[in-house]
């Protein structure tokens, strides 16, 4: 592969299909865990920030964001991981919460409306007739749900 220079564009273009290790249909992008991209001549800095304290996929993207530069000639990166301000569910895109949804997650709540009601829509009918069934869904930042019109268990993105 010939080298050439990177551009920032460039670089968020090739992280935007970088799958989230534990919900393959959204990007680190569309979750808002790239926080920012600096190129600097060959130099590349991206800026990340996990979803969840210890979130156990932070080692996966941090080896697939590596894999994914030097895949795309940057031999000089710098990846740093940033805790302050903490991530949040308002960093989603609209689009991730709508392939959440598509793929049978309920996404966060997006608006006091949602929050007030605290409990989340089904993805598969819609009904907001939902019922918690644990705290914890198939990862930690995720519940998990029953709706109660369908009966579908689901998972519910959890909003922080």
């Amino acid at each position: 592969m010939v080298a050439t220079c990177p551009t920032a564009t460039g670089v968020w273009g090739w992280l935007a299909k970088i799958a989230d290790p534990e919900i393959p249909v959204l990007s680190i992008t569309d979750l808002g865990i790239v926080r920012d991209v600096q190129v600097n001549e060959d130099e590349v800095t991206i800026t990340i920030t996990p979803t969840y304290s210890g979130c156990p996929a932070m080692d996966a993207i941090a080896e697939e964001i590596r894999r994914s530069a030097k895949e795309h000639g940057i031999e000089h990166l710098h990846l740093v991981t940033e805790l302050s301000p903490p991530w949040t569910t308002d960093w989603m895109s609209d689009a991730a919460r709508q392939r959440l949804r598509d793929y049978g997650i309920a996404p966060p709540a997006s608006s006091l409306v949602q929050i007030e009601a605290a409990k989340p829509a089904c993805p598969r009918c819609g009904s907001v007739e939902t019922r918690l069934v644990s705290r914890f869904g198939s990862t930690p930042c995720k519940a998990h749900y029953q709706c109660l019109s369908c009966l579908e268990p689901f998972d519910a993105f959890k909003r922080h």
